[in-house]
């Protein structure tokens, strides 16, 4: 009942277009720019993964729609990506296309189940040296990827991008390789150039009419897209036994968390460069779902937000939802109407747009930030990257998360510690005998065990002062070892007073049994000046004690007390 009724929190409503009075000439502005930049993008990474131009553009059509109506951002832009690429290859190719609507519909229920379950803050989580080695792997590989198509020959045997692209160098000749590399060039040419003659330019479609046209004039030996469906085909739902969903449980599972990283992290990008307002995570994580699973039912490939095409969509002016939703129809009006003229597309076009689009996924900028912050962050950053480029995505960013996580624990223990302090104010006979020992930081598993060496290991004092109203956090480990640390004291019969419990650590204190490990009730103390004055009776008491085992007798006309204090 509670995950129905977050759903129907999460179900679209009048809000979404409250803005549109008075935007929607700019929506509409920018949604027809946005999709004649998505059009060949859509394209090429629908061959780039092996499901096919058609597969790319019904994915940027159906899963545009559902994910600008159901979706969390105003301005959010989903297609299909790079990234998806990079992990749907490799399962078209070991289970070949048949898997790609059951795979499709798999990840998207999972995206979906993850929306409704309010997950949708999990990516805060990631560290920033995480995203950008993961951002920098996929680029390389998406390069990579291009590089049979730019020069005309087969794809490597090999799994791995970097080995199969050196696998299809190695099968090059000269004479193949002239006609694409040429058509390549031409289309990297112009997408450099035209930016700088005007921002708003269409380069990448502008460079694709230009290596098509020359390539239909002079009849160059090139591969092409091939034949288009001039219609979206019917809908049709997946077989998904249990054969399949097994087969297909893990790549399903590694594409849902793929989908949602980008989506959230394109989706809090926009929201950060836009005043369209926030987003909402949840909701994001409902819409991409949708559109992965109505991807699916029509053919497509799973959808993630496109952050270059949001980014597109909030330069030209889109303000609501109805540019991405007139970006789709306007892809859509090219299946009905343009897709002749798109069949007939070299690939080598294709390839030169997405090695552009490779390469401006990488910020100089932020590799020069991350790579100069701290030694610890650059590790991080380069071991996922690496990962990523040499292995599996999903495996490079639980491997980059505990990297950091590593570090970050490190540089936790080195912040937290335990520190001997003087006794403020002037110095009485036997002060030295007392012994303050203030907590700093946080008290956990890992820097538990240093403060229990340090403070056990303490000779010649008769009271031990524990200070712990500057400790920020605790675990019950740490608790423990304060437990131990006083028990350890008392039996070689050192007096333990422990000052400035904080009111959020005294129930776990209490449960671990701290408190009661403590001599006397009274050993507890919220201030400092009482805690030293308490001490000072103690040490008192213990030098009386000991002169009267020394001298004997002597002293019996003036007995004092015994170690142990007499009111407690």
């Amino acid at each position: 009942m509670k995950v129905f009724a977050a759903g129907l929190a999460l179900l679209p409503g009048r809000q979404d277009y409250a803005e549109l009075p008075r935007t929607w000439k700019g929506d509409l502005v920018a949604g027809v720019t946005v999709g004649i930049v998505a059009l060949p993008l859509a394209l090429a990474f629908g061959v780039s993964s092996g499901a096919g131009a058609a597969s790319g553009l019904i994915t940027a059509v159906v899963a545009g729609v559902i994910a600008a109506l159901f979706g969390g951002s105003n301005i959010q832009v989903s297609g299909p990506t790079g990234a998806m690429v990079v992990v749907l290859g490799p399962v078209i190719a070991a289970h070949g296309l048949g898997a790609l609507a059951a795979v499709s519909v798999m990840a998207g229920v999972i995206v979906l189940a993850a929306g409704l379950l309010k997950l949708g803050r999990v990516v805060t989580l990631l560290p920033w040296p995480v995203i950008e080695g993961f951002t920098v792997g996929i680029a390389a590989i998406i390069f990579l990827q291009q590089v049979p198509a730019a020069f005309g020959s087969g794809s490597g045997s090999s799994g791995n991008a970097a080995v199969s692209a050196f696998q299809a160098l190695g099968t090059v000749s000269a004479a193949s390789a002239l006609a694409p590399a040429a058509l390549v060039a031409v289309v990297v040419l112009i997408m450099v150039a035209a930016p700088r003659i005007h921002p708003r330019i269409p380069a990448s479609l502008i460079a694709i009419i230009v290596a098509s046209v020359t390539a239909q004039v002079l009849d160059l030996p090139v591969a092409r897209i091939g034949i288009l469906p001039q219609s979206l085909p019917s809908p049709v739902i997946p077989s998904l036994d249990w054969a399949t969903l097994a087969t297909l449980a893990r790549p399903a599972a590694t594409i849902a968390a793929l989908a949602a990283i980008e989506s959230l992290l394109s989706a809090r990008v926009a929201a950060s460069i836009s005043d369209t307002g926030p987003y909402d995570a949840d909701r994001e994580l409902l819409g991409q779902g949708l559109a992965s699973v109505a991807s699916g039912f029509f053919g497509g490939m799973p959808a993630t937000g496109a952050i270059a095409r949001t980014a597109v969509n909030i330069r030209s002016g889109g303000r609501t939802r109805l540019a991405a939703i007139t970006h789709a129809l306007l892809l859509l009006a090219v299946v009905y109407l343009a897709t002749g003229p798109v069949s007939r597309i070299p690939l080598a076009a294709l390839a030169g747009v997405l090695m552009v689009t490779a390469t401006r996924m990488v910020s100089p900028a932020a590799l020069r930030a991350v790579i100069g912050s701290t030694r610890a962050d650059t590790v991080v950053f380069f071991v996922t990257a690496l990962i990523t480029v040499s292995f599996d995505l999903i495996e490079a960013v639980e491997i980059g998360i505990a990297v950091a996580s590593f570090f970050a624990l490190r540089s936790l223990v080195r912040s937290s510690g335990v520190h001997r302090e003087e006794i403020p104010g002037p110095v009485h006979d036997g002060d030295e005998h007392i012994a303050i020992f203030r907590l700093d930081g946080a008290l956990f598993f890992a820097a538990a065990e240093r403060v229990l060496d340090r403070v056990s290991a303490i000779q010649n004092v008769d009271v031990v002062i524990i200070r712990m109203s500057q400790l920020q956090t605790l675990d019950a480990t740490g608790a423990r070892v304060i437990t131990e640390i006083v028990n350890a004291l008392e039996r070689r019969g050192i007096t333990v007073l422990i000052k400035g419990i904080q009111d959020r650590h005294l129930r776990l204190l209490t449960r671990v049994g701290v408190l009661e490990s403590l001599r006397h009730h009274k050993h507890l103390f919220t201030e400092l000046a009482p805690a030293v004055e308490h001490a000072r009776s103690h040490v008192a008491r213990a030098a009386t004690a000991r002169a009267t085992r020394t001298h004997g007798p002597a002293l019996e006309s003036n007995p004092a007390p015994t170690s142990g204090p007499t009111d407690e």
